[in-house]
């Protein structure tokens, strides 16, 4: 039977990308681990020759990302992260887009199966049993992307604290009458905001009624798109007691609600407030008040934090939590203006 340079890794006790790089003389690897597995190579009797070394290139060099609606702002600026992370290291990126959450499955299988890369990111997705069988199951070094799984490296913004930092934010401003345009109840960011939200009120005795929270009826992005919150604020404007404020579960169904707003002539904020989730960068045009996670530094850190699953698999599992801040602007009532 051939050796193979996951066969090295084994008996030298380092990750495959490192063994990868060791035979593709790259100057990341210090002179103690290059002597190490080189050793362990000459004694397990391997032979790399040229077309080896380019697969193993190829194979372990390579980073699958699968995400689910790749041209939704938020993955692109998380991508973008991401991306600037990579532009130095030896990884090329393999992105598997999902039009939208149930394709995320069939997407992990493949991604799984095209060929062993050297690590996965899993990017908002529910972690059904099944998924994580399947991951265990792969043995490839795994990081959740705006998820959470207590088996894998994760990086996400606390959600349930941005809920109710919106909440806060409502009440302070004397709203009595709040709203909620949430996204697909299936989406766990969207679920956890939302949950934030309604515990925060609950806890002040500010009531959330059902008819004030309105899920997403598009498919499309799993709710997260300006007709979700367009058509969600015309049936609030519709009720017939009107909220005074809005909480959108992300900036781009805020940025619908806000046209649904502006067509209806209501005053914004003196009638209706409203505050999104995310801080894209077209919410600062807009004016819109919004509660921000930092997404650039998410991609960013998923980078780093994958790596370091490579370089060392028994490490206990770190997950990295960012705080989400408020960013307010025009669309509620406490903004002034900062010169």
């Amino acid at each position: 039977m051939s050796i193979t340079i996951y066969d090295i890794a084994e008996k030298a006790g380092f990750s495959i990308a490192t063994v990868s790089r060791v035979f593709n003389d790259n100057p990341r690897v210090s002179e103690a681990t290059r002597t190490s597995i080189l050793s362990a190579a000459e004694e397990l009797g391997y032979q790399p020759h040229a077309s080896a070394r380019s697969l193993a290139r190829r194979q372990t060099e390579t980073i699958s990302a699968i995400i689910p609606m790749i041209s939704n702002y938020f993955f692109a600026e998380v991508l973008k992260g991401l991306q600037d992370r990579m532009g130095k290291s030896p990884y090329d990126l393999l992105v598997f887009s999902a039009p939208d959450l149930e394709d995320v499955e069939g997407l992990l299988f493949k991604a799984l199966h095209r060929g062993r890369s050297a690590g996965v990111m899993l990017f908002s997705a529910p972690m059904s049993e099944e998924t994580v069988q399947r991951l265990q199951k792969s043995g490839q070094p795994v990081v959740l992307v705006d998820s959470f799984h207590n088996r894998f490296d994760s990086i996400s913004t606390n959600n349930l604290v941005g809920g109710a930092m919106a909440a806060d934010f409502i009440i302070a401003s004397g709203a009595t009458r709040p709203a909620v345009l949430a996204a697909n109840p299936n989406s766990v960011p969207a679920r956890d905001r939302l949950a934030g939200f309604r515990k925060r009120l609950s806890e002040e005795r500010i009531e959330l009624t059902v008819e004030n929270i309105l899920y997403s009826k598009q498919q499309v992005f799993d709710g997260f798109n300006e007709q979700s919150g367009y058509d969600g604020m015309k049936e609030l404007l519709a009720h017939d007691q009107r909220p005074d404020a809005v909480f959108a579960t992300s900036d781009i169904q805020a940025l619908g609600a806000l046209k649904a707003l502006r067509e209806a002539g209501v005053d914004v904020p003196a009638e209706i407030q409203l505050i999104g989730f995310d801080d894209l960068s077209i919410a600062r045009y807009v004016g819109l008040s919004t509660i921000r996670q930092p997404m650039h530094e998410i991609g960013a850190g998923a980078f780093d934090l994958l790596m370091a699953r490579i370089e060392s698999r028994n490490t206990p599992v770190a997950h990295t939590i960012y705080a989400p801040s408020l960013i307010e602007r025009q669309t509620t009532r406490t903004f002034e203006l900062v010169l």
